[in-house]
């Protein structure tokens, strides 16, 4: 992101054009981040523009909410463009004279610099029989069709000025085919001989992102589209204008051929060229003033801003003649969609005949519906084909309507003209600081911020290779369950590449094929010959380079065998039925609550035996696994590893090699995002790594690519919910019962955690009586684990999905029932037992009223009924939800070592994740350590460091994990030094006596002296009566979904949390923002699906979407809420890492809520099916599945309704 800004700023500089705060947030909206809300980094870009508002940017370290606007802008750092000089400015323009650039035994790239040379190259006998030959610009396609095949000849034609250029003539403009699709897009708004220019640029920005954009290039992206049938939206937009391109095919032949008949053709060969790209002016003669054209261009995409293939694209141009007397007639028009699930984009030429010579009525927009109906089809095996279909419907009815319609009535009323996308996201932060254990309670900087920022952070992969160090790959099944015959290697990559193929079989003698433990059992670390799901270790191949394993991974055989064994088990249901399941040991299953048969009978309606089904989540941390193994002497071996729980890495890697425990050392700096899935799932990396060091006697490392992360993370827990609930008029439930089948994979990994989890979340309102039954399935799919709020999450939608489903059917507000149904001190006592604590804690109540308040939330309803009333194809909703989560703090070490100079050495076995845990460390101990009330102590903090986890340092480091660890942690180091203040306390009284005051340099150097024990260690360990204990928090979101095409926009969401007295308010408020930004991409966007023999096909950023910059909450306000002071917490801190998470549940209901209003205006309009008030929402709620619930024919009932009217 800081490259994509810097690159906003340099544009900004060499244009002498200010950057605004608009540009600022577009210049990261490609990005992707996991850990933040991408709230604060918006405002840092923003803080660089010459239009911020500095009351604008939200809650920040440089200064406080009561600072003048002049401390605030001295504070910011500054920025000076002489400081940043661009490279790689000069050099460029000077034209290459050799052809061949690099030249190895085995590859050659050339570098012509004119279309002849190339041709030269061409003729000249590089392209010989079986050669394998590429041509390139930028090579961004690697990004989507990942090469499968090491070509042996490059041919670059960046330096080849033809194709580089933009020549403007009587009919249109050539742009050259290398040239990059950022320049194009600056060259077609630039032009402005017609708007349509503009809005083909506008599109264009919405395609991949900027830093893409600027290396890929125009006939790139449409040689992708004609030879692999990439859904571009170039193309679409191109043949809809009437463009026409040039061709350079074999040595010399050229044409030029109409952008349709370019699509239609055979695939171009490999040395086929497109040479230029044509686009006209398409004006109307000045003499015809009562004619227009007409152009509009539309995208159905996860993501507005790009960065995410459409479900379907279209681009109209018409010809009208506007007349008093008859208004707008269709002289002639171009309907171009692509991306729906055919080869190439088409255009609709049955409804452009139709409609030319048409003047558009009701009838007319019907009839040519009905035909776009039949027009845009997509092939057998398209997801959502009736969703894509059904959006080429609302994008005609959209753009034909506005001809019907006075101009610009029909964009009023709704907003899927890509032109309409928001850019700017704000909200309003408010935090409480607290001076009472200072500078606990301050929000100062994230330690190691500036260097992660600015990229010098070292993480696993950071670190230098040592000498000879080799890299290796995963071979993993793809079948659910098979016997492995053996593994062979294609003809590439050569058998000189691959170094060794480490299996089953060379786990030494006395060592154990375990790849991870945890307190439920073990996995083995490669399959012993039955591989039992898909993503199952089979091997692990090692070759010089990264690049090489991969390939050779990739390219590896696997001899499967299934003659004989029983079909797989991959759902929960095939698991009930043959009985497949993990057993649950009483102290982890919960307790039920209540009398469920007296509920019932108490009940006056019932539900019974209503389903939900659930799906998994992918962690996309942005540091995918990485370990590095490095034989160390005495048959030691050292492992630096990217994970959540070093200690048990360590206990598998010893046992595995069969060596004492003390002859492994792990090492964990930072991990570069973990929610879980860096925790038992990093642990077979490590291993293999370690595995096949010991046996090569040579440094190992491994970086998975995203692909093979995500087909072995194993991710969320799929499950399947029935309940059967009783409940009264005024909407209490007296009754819940519940049956919940978990699918938790091949192994119990963490899984019977999962029934006390998910629970604790769902007891968050008064059932009355609570029963549950809940099966962990054991299954041939990878192994689930754990999830940042694992089984919380589900947990929290369930007992929302109950209270939706309550209200509809007693057509009640959903907020009136979840008011009833809120607890008391009382009940919650009932249902949650010694973590309630004391009713000065119980801070829900408050809350509930707070944001209420806050958000104006009831005056906010009455103004979304006016909205709906008024707009027909946008609908609005809103919904205030609550959390109660219950927490557990587990025991955690410490050590604290003062040095000869007064520095301070902090360890614990808590793992920076980014969560912060290190800032917090150093506040408490600059707390704790300025007890000893020296001079100059206050600045202790400066003197701390906390250093990486060593696991033959610092034992019993357990899990990072249940946002508890750095509570913890910091315990554990306040121990450590209040132990040294007591050590030194009689020194200092000393030393007072004789001084009048001490210095705390001179202090420690005289403990030194004096032989002071200057280091200390501890074990914290919670007391059983305060180890669990509850958060509370509450939200209320606000959406806008598109009817048309089922997109669903955060218009605002306001949070009040409760964090006891807040360790640090900067990164608790960075906690909330990124946990409730990740429960977003749970329940909105983030598909993590499965084929039919369960490997995963959401296998990279191309089909599986996380929240972006413009998927948040537009306005995004957060309060962190200072309950006061808790006797039984640490310093009466409370957790933040995972409750916020489930607040995100709140978008999903205010989805539910507006999709109620569409099915309620539909059923007005005559619709008969898809009209209940009852319906369920599915987790995630995408768009496809927001349109079906709005009506996939609401168009055609719409018109419909219209033309009875008519008559």
């Amino acid at each position: 992101m800081c490259m994509s800004l810097f690159s906003a700023l340099a544009n900004s500089e060499k244009t002498d054009q200010p950057l605004t705060v608009s540009g600022a947030e577009k210049s990261i909206s490609g990005n992707l981040c996991r850990c933040t809300g991408y709230r604060p980094i918006a405002d840092a870009c923003k803080s660089f523009a010459a239009d911020v508002d500095l009351e604008d940017l939200g809650v920040n370290s440089f200064w406080k909410k009561q600072d003048s606007r002049e401390v605030k802008a001295s504070r910011l750092p500054s920025y000076n463009k002489k400081d940043h000089v661009l490279p790689f400015t000069k050099g460029f323009e000077d034209k290459y004279k050799s052809t061949k650039l690099l030249n190895s035994e085995q590859l050659k790239w050339y570098s012509p610099a004119t279309i002849k040379e190339l041709q030269n190259l061409l003729n000249a006998g590089i392209v010989e029989n079986g050669t394998r030959i590429k041509l390139v610009v930028g090579n961004t396609a690697n990004g989507y069709y990942k090469e499968t095949e090491i070509y042996d000849r490059y041919i670059d034609l960046r330096y080849i000025p033809e194709l580089s250029v933009v020549k403007k003539g009587s009919s249109g403009v050539e742009i050259g085919a290398a040239l990059s699709i950022s320049k194009a897009i600056l060259y077609l708004k630039e032009e402005g001989k017609t708007d349509i220019y503009e809005k083909i640029a506008n599109h264009m920005e919405k395609i991949a992102s900027g830093f893409v954009r600027n290396s890929a290039s125009l006939g790139g992206n449409l040689v992708m589209a004609q030879r692999n049938y990439f859904p571009s939206d170039i193309a679409t937009l191109l043949l809809a204008v009437g463009s026409s391109v040039s061709l350079l095919s074999g040595p010399t032949k050229q044409e030029k051929i109409t952008m349709e008949e370019f699509l239609q053709r055979p695939p171009l060969g490999p040395t086929d060229l497109l040479l230029s790209v044509h686009i006209p002016f398409n004006q109307r003669a000045k003499t015809e003033a009562n004619s227009r054209l007409l152009f509009e261009s539309y995208r159905a995409s996860p993501r507005p801003l790009g960065n995410a293939l459409p479900y379907l694209n279209a681009a109209f141009l018409a010809d009208v003649s506007l007349s008093e007397e008859n208004g707008v007639s269709v002289n002639c028009i171009k309907l171009a969609f692509g991306a729906y699930g055919t080869k190439h984009a088409k255009r609709a030429t049955k409804v452009e005949e139709y409609l030319k010579g048409k003047i558009p009525s009701v009838d007319v927009l019907n009839e040519a519906v009905e035909l776009v109906k039949a027009d845009v089809v997509s092939d057998e095996g398209t997801s959502d084909g009736a969703y894509r279909t059904s959006l080429a419907v609302g994008f005609l009815f959209e753009f034909l309507n506005s001809l019907v319609l006075p101009e610009g009535a029909a964009k009023s009323n709704h907003g899927s003209e890509i032109g309409n996308t928001p850019l700017l996201s704000y909200g309003k932060q408010v935090v409480e600081s607290s001076t009472e254990y200072y500078p606990v309670g301050e929000p100062i900087a994230k330690s190691g911020a500036a260097i992660q920022a600015s990229g010098e952070a070292v993480y696993v992969d950071d670190i230098p290779s040592p000498p000879d160090c080799l890299h290796g790959a995963f071979i993993y099944s793809t079948k659910p369950l098979a016997r492995v015959r053996g593994v062979s290697f294609e003809s590439h990559p050569k058998p000189t590449e691959i170094s060794s193929v480490i299996s089953v079989k060379d786990i030494p003698k006395d060592g154990k094929n375990v790849g991870s433990m945890a307190m439920f059992g073990t996995e083995p670390l490669f399959a012993d010959g039955l591989a039992q799901f898909p993503g199952h270790l089979i091997a692990f191949v090692v070759s010089e380079t990264q690049k090489r394993a991969n390939f050779a991974a990739k390219n590896a055989v696997v001899d499967y065998d299934t003659e004989g064994l029983d079909p797989p088990i991959l759902t929960v249901e095939e698991a009930v039925e043959k009985s497949s399941f993990f057993y649950v040991p009483p102290f982890a299953y919960p307790k039920q609550v209540g009398d469920f048969a007296k509920g019932m009978a108490e009940a006056d309606h019932t539900i019974l035996s209503a389903e939900i089904r659930l799906g998994s989540q992918y962690y996309f941390y942005m540091e995918t696994q990485t370990a590095l193994a490095i034989p160390d002497e005495d048959n030691c071996m050292v492992v630096y590893s990217s994970i959540q729980c070093p200690e048990f890495a360590h206990r598998v890697i010893a046992t595995c090699l069969g060596v004492p425990e003390n002859n492994v050392r792990v090492l964990t700096r930072r991990v570069g995002g973990g929610f879980g899935g860096k925790a038992l799932k990093a642990i077979p990396v490590a291993t293999a790594c370690a595995l096949a060091a010991h046996k090569l006697r040579r440094p190992v490392r491994i970086y998975l690519d995203r692909k093979t992360d995500m087909i072995v993370a194993g991710g969320r827990h799929p499950m399947k919910i029935t309940y059967t609930v009783g409940f009264k008029s005024d909407g209490k439930i007296t009754a819940l019962h519940l049956d919940i089948l978990m699918n938790a994979g091949i192994t119990a990994d963490i899984s019977p955690i999962l029934p006390h989890n998910i629970i604790g979340a769902i007891k968050k309102y008064d059932f009355g009586a609570l029963s549950f039954d809940i099966k962990l399935c054991k299954t041939n799919l990878s192994s689930k684990t754990a999830m940042r709020a694992p089984g919380e999450v589900q947990g929290s939608f369930i007992a929302e999905a109950i209270l939706e489903h309550v209200s509809s059917l007693l057509l009640m507000e959903v907020d009136s029932v979840r008011n009833r149904n809120l607890h008391t001190y009382e009940s919650l006592k009932l249902f949650y037992g010694e973590a309630s604590g004391e009713l000065f804690e119980f801070t829900l109540p408050s809350i509930w009223d707070k944001v209420a308040i806050s958000s104006s939330f009831e005056e906010r309803i009455k103004m979304i009924e006016g909205f709906n009333v008024s707009n027909k194809w946008i609908k609005r909703g809103i919904s205030r939800v609550p959390i109660v989560h219950e927490l557990m703090v587990r025991p955690a070490p410490g050590k604290v070592s003062v040095l000869w100079d007064g520095s301070i050495v902090v360890e614990v076995g808590g793992i920076e994740l980014g969560q912060g845990l290190w800032t917090k460390v150093k506040q408490v101990a600059a707390y704790a350590l300025g007890s000893i009330k020296c001079d100059g102590v206050e600045e202790i903090i400066e003197k701390i460091r906390v250093v990486q986890t060593d696991t033959l340092s610092l034992v019993q480091g357990g899990f990072t994990a249940g946002s508890t660890t750095s509570e913890s942690s910091c315990e554990a180091v306040r121990i450590c030094c209040n132990l040294l203040v007591e050590r030194l306390t009689p020194l200092k009284e000393k030393l007072d006596g004789e001084m009048g005051s001490v210095k705390w340099d001179l202090l420690i150097l005289q403990a030194h002296y004096q032989s002071v024990n200057l280091a200390a260690n501890s074990y914290f360990v919670p007391e059983s009566d305060s180890s669990a204990y509850l958060n509370y928090g509450a939200a209320v979101s606000e959406v806008e979904i598109n009817i048309l095409t089922g997109e669903t926009r955060i218009l605002r969401t306001d949070i009040l949390y409760d964090c006891g007295q807040s360790m640090n308010p900067a990164v608790d408020l960075g906690q909330i923002e990124g946990a409730f930004v990740q429960g977003l991409g749970f329940f909105m966007q983030e598909e993590y699906l499965n084929n039919s023999e369960g490997l995963v096909i959401a296998d990279g950023t191309w089909n599986y979407k996380i929240p972006t910059i413009d998927t948040i909450p537009q306005q995004f306000n957060v309060a962190v809420v200072n309950s006061g002071h808790h006797q039984k917490r640490v310093l009466s801190s409370k957790a933040s890492g995972e409750p916020p998470l489930l607040l995100a549940v709140s978008v999903h209901c205010a989805t539910r809520a507006a999709i109620r209003e569409a099915r309620k205006q539909l059923k007005s309009w005559g619709a008969v099916e898809g009209v209940d008030s009852s319906f369920h929402l599915d987790v995630p709620a995408t768009m496809p599945i927001v349109k079906q619930l709005c009506g996939l024919d609401s168009v055609e009932t719409y018109l419909q309704l219209q033309a009875n009217l008519s008559r």
